[in-house]
Parts: structure tokens; sequence; C-alpha cells
């Protein structure tokens, strides 16, 4: 816990890798934290050997508090909390928020710590005052088995210069409390107050949308992926898609995949696309991460595709634009989602084709 951060009574709804991974790390800095979660053998090991935390850090064991969510009434009857944070999988969203918000104080706070456009659904269940977005920037976590949490990497971000936390309020403006969340987050990694949330939101949608579908239908990890052409050019012709939908609704889309929404926009361009190609062919080595929707395949349970991809689509389409890239890769993580086929480097010429590349 930072000097100037007091602290918090903290509830996170979800104990998957985000929400282990970020509430483990605020249980060990002395944060009085409160994970639930419906997979019973993950609270069960935490209630038992505690929760093990390892990343480009000291390894640790922490012991927050933990409930099953059937438990829902033994929360009700304990103090409220001054802090929830919603980590669970975007079509989960509208419930978790929902059922997150009874524990908090009223003059607490709503976070979504989640990947694609969930701060629309967290403002209907808590109201748009109480909530705050949290964008997560390069940060990989996995967790494949009950009771660990792993997050990639050496180092720490900010040993590189990048900012991991970006939290805003959905009215774009600067606030108290923002400035507390990115204190309490600071012993986890760099982070700034933002007063352009839905263009730091879209351009994580960018990031996410280019990348984890692409591992998820091939099977691969990124790094692998950019030792192919093909692999590349589907990246980059999603990238194309999502960032031109982003600057056509208007938002100031913050730079994603180490370039400007601008650029990846004019990927159309051949000078533009070999520009592109070659910085990722560059990142054919070193780690070669699978991202949330790859694990997802691996562990055989839905993945946010239609929050993700299915989202760019129908955000296009409102305003005509088409993504049929988007739109083609949708349909087959769609079908291995169905267990219709299996992923392998295959899918990638299916999309490309069948949106016409």
């Amino acid at each position: 816990m930072t000097e100037n951060s007091e602290k918090k009574r903290i509830i996170f709804i979800g104990a998957g890798a985000v929400g282990s991974y970020i509430g483990g790390w605020l249980s060990n800095t002395c944060h009085d934290v409160t994970l639930v979660d419906p997979w019973a053998e993950q609270v069960d090991t935490i209630r038992r050997d505690g929760l093990f935390v390892e990343g480009p850090h000291n390894s640790f064991v922490v012991r927050p508090t933990v409930f099953h969510l059937h438990e829902n009434e033994l929360l009700a009857r304990v103090e409220q909390f001054d802090i929830g944070f919603v980590a669970v999988k975007a079509y989960d969203t509208s419930w978790a928020a929902t059922f997150i918000n009874r524990f908090v104080k009223p003059e607490g706070y709503i976070v979504s710590s989640q990947n694609t456009w969930t701060d629309p659904a967290i403002a209907e269940a808590v109201g748009a005052d109480r909530a705050v977005g949290l964008v997560m920037s390069s940060i990989s976590v996995a967790m494949w088995e009950a009771g660990k949490v792993e997050r990639s990497g050496d180092t720490r971000r900010r040993d590189h210069g990048h900012i991991v936390f970006r939290a805003g309020n959905h009215d774009g403006s600067d606030s108290a409390r923002l400035h507390e969340l990115i204190d309490i987050l600071d012993p986890i990694d760099g982070g700034k107050v933002t007063t352009n949330l839905w263009g730091e939101r879209w351009a994580k949608l960018g990031q996410n949308s280019m990348g984890n579908p692409v591992a998820a239908s091939s099977g691969m990890g990124m790094a692998d992926l950019n030792k192919h052409a093909r692999g590349r050019e589907l990246q980059i012709r999603l990238a194309q898609e999502v960032a031109s939908v982003g600057l056509a609704l208007g938002h100031d889309v913050e730079n994603f995949g180490g370039k400007s929404a601008q650029e990846w926009a004019d990927a159309t361009r051949g000078d533009v696309y070999e520009l592109l190609d070659g910085e990722l062919a560059e990142k054919s080595s070193g780690a070669n991460g699978r991202p949330s929707m790859a694990q997802d395949v691996v562990k055989g349970r839905p993945t946010e595709i239609y929050q993700m991809n299915g989202f760019v689509c129908q955000q296009g389409a409102s305003i005509g634009i088409d993504t049929p890239v988007n739109a083609a890769i949708t349909d087959v993580i769609r079908a291995i989602d169905a267990k219709e086929i299996e992923s392998g480097f295959e899918n990638v010429e299916r999309v490309l084709k069948s949106a016409g590349f």
C-alpha cells in the first residue's frame, strides 16, 4: 500500500485470472479484500491453501476472504465495502454489477476491470455516477489451476515506460476517486487518470480484437503467429476495421498495438500495410503468450467474441461501415465455441478467404 492510500474494504465479483491477480495484490498490500466466485474449487482451494500469486515480482501467498456465489446472504451480514470490482466475463456484466452493488457503500464506487465495452451495462446496473472504468493495457494474466494466478513477463510494464492502468469516469471528468484508485493499484504497476475513457476503451477493444480471436482460432501464441505473413495479415485487417469504426463514431481513440488508430485505419494503403506488417514481423520472438480468449478455448468455456469483434460489427453497421473480417472471425469463433470446428492455423486462411483476402 502506498503512503497516501488508506486501507480499504474491497470486494470482487469474479475471482478468475484478473480478479485473483488484482485482488491478490491488494490483499498483499494490506487492503481488506473479499473475493466472490461461482467456481467452487477456486473458493475451496483459496480457503484451504490461500491464493498463490506469481509474476514479474516476488511470488507470494495471500489469504483474502472468499465466498461462494450462493453465500450472498453471508455477505449481506458484513460491513459494506468501499470499492467493488466487477471482474467477470463481459457477457456476465449486468447480473454481476447488480449483485455487487448492494454490498458497496452508498458513497463507494464500482470498477469495471474487464475487456470490451462493458461500461454502459455497469452504468445501467449501478448508475453512471457510481461507475468507474478501468482499462488495463498490456497486462497478461492466466489461471490454469484453482488457487494459482500468474502474470507473464520478466519485469513490470512501467519499467519499459508503459502505463498499464487507466481509470476514468463516464462523463470524462477528473475526480478524487480516480486518483485514489490509481494510488491503490500502484504497487501492481503504473497507472494514470484519464479523461478519455471511451478513447481508451476503444483502443483496448482494438488491441483485443486484433489479437485475441486470432490466437483463439489458430491455437497459437502471438509470437508464433507473427512468424506467418497470413497470421500478421489477419491481425492488420482486423485492426483496420476496428480503428475505422472507432474513429467514425467520433471516439478519440488512443494508440494501440504501438501505432495510432489512424495508422491502423490507413492499412488499406500498401505503404502503410507494409510498415505495419514489418513491425509485427519483428515481434516473432520473445513472449508467446495466449490472451484471454485463447485461454477460454483451451478451457472449453464460452468466449467473449460477440462482445468483442461482434460488437465492432454491430457498431460498424450502425454507421454504414462494413466489417467483413471481424464478421468472419466472429463466425469462426462461434463455430469453435459450439465445437463444430477445432482451432488450428487453417482458420486464419478460412477467415481471410471468407472476407475476400
